[in-house]
């Protein structure tokens, strides 16, 4: 064979290997991007200000605790007689009293979720897990979809000691969102839709968009949270209390 053939057809292989090599390390550099998620935030430490029971604010951060979840703000439950209670405030309570005893609070980043809140396993500054303690002590409830299971133990032992939420009657937290998530919009009149004639009785307009410092009274900014498309903006941890200096 002639050496010019030789060097061609050398030559058209080696393009072929190339080429094959190219394509293969785009589709693992895709592969690579796809599953991606960026650096893994340093731990937080710092006095931390309580929102509600499952979630705390460290140097403008939102942290929500993993694994466990906590009345809502706006929770009712009801006592061994019978009567209803602020259980959501109580638990806040419960857990703002905890974290005095021992700070800073430090907390691992375990992930992101869906409202950027840094989800994360905080601790006091003796040690003791945020978490266990909350489920220990009937304030916060174990939640097996993200937990699977980790506080159950704790949860079981609140239950026979009949402490916190379990002296009484309650409606799991997940639950209690879920359905007045429901009831919050009308089928017939969404959210961010409103007649003039609403708008007159009210007294408010979705225009211009406020924000919190611009709104006098907790009752305003609730009914900017449920009439508004820009209502949500109001209610920053999702806990369906707008503006909560206000409310």
């Amino acid at each position: 064979m002639p050496l010019r053939l030789i060097l061609v057809t050398a030559a058209a292989a080696g393009a072929i290997v190339a080429q094959t090599a190219i394509q293969h390390s785009d589709i693992i550099t895709d592969l690579s991007l796809s599953s991606w998620s960026g650096p893994k935030p340093e731990p937080i430490a710092g006095v931390a200000s309580v929102i509600d029971g499952d979630t705390i604010e460290i140097h403008g951060q939102r942290i929500r605790f993993n694994g466990i979840d906590a009345p809502e703000s706006k929770q009712y439950c009801s006592d061994a007689k019978g009567f209803d209670y602020p259980c959501g405030r109580r638990s806040a309570k419960a857990l703002d009293t905890f974290l005095a005893v021992s700070r800073p609070v430090q907390c691992m980043f375990m992930a992101w979720d869906r409202y950027h809140r840094f989800v994360g396993d905080c601790r006091r500054a003796d040690g003791a897990s945020v978490a266990a303690w909350m489920v220990e002590h009937g304030q916060a409830l174990d939640w097996p979809r993200y937990s699977h299971g980790a506080y159950a133990a704790q949860q079981a032992e609140a239950e026979a000691a009949k402490i916190g939420l379990w002296v009484g009657n309650f409606q799991a937290p997940w639950d209690w969102r879920a359905q007045h998530a429901e009831g919050a919009a009308s089928a017939s009149q969404p959210l961010g839709i409103i007649s003039r004639g609403q708008v007159a009785q009210s007294g408010h307009s979705c225009e211009p968009r406020r924000y919190c410092s611009q709104i006098s009274s907790c009752e305003e900014a609730n009914w900017y949270l449920e009439n508004c498309s820009w209502g949500g903006k109001l209610d920053r941890d999702r806990d369906s209390i707008p503006c909560e200096g206000l409310c």
